[in-house]
């Protein structure tokens, strides 16, 4: 297997920049729920009721900004978004540490 050494200042380097790319996602999701729930809310109030919701204008901006959203998450967190390693052995944890406490049947 032919494994790729970082010196100490390449592993911070490539560290800060993640951090700086979960921190945009963060942002980007915040922005999304608070404009989205502005537009709910206003809605709400318009209307009078839920109704709304079932009109094919209202889908349009949740829908495809969602979209968006949901790619660049992938971007960021890639396959670790969705069931990745890291929850397998978060997972593989959780039940070991449970099955001290519990059997299975």
């Amino acid at each position: 297997m032919n494994k790729t050494t970082f010196t100490e200042e390449e592993k911070y380097l490539r560290a800060k920049k993640k951090v700086k790319e979960i921190k945009g996602f963060y942002i980007h999701l915040s922005v999304y729920l608070a404009v989205n729930g502005f537009v709910f809310i206003s809605k709400l109030v318009e209307e009078g009721s839920i109704r709304f919701l079932w009109e094919r204008e209202s889908y349009g901006l949740w829908f495809f900004w969602g979209i968006g959203l949901f790619f660049h998450g992938f971007g960021v967190f890639g396959m670790d978004f969705l069931l990745g390693k890291k929850w397998e052995e978060n997972k593989i944890k959780e039940i070991m540490n449970r099955d001290k406490t519990e059997y299975w049947e």
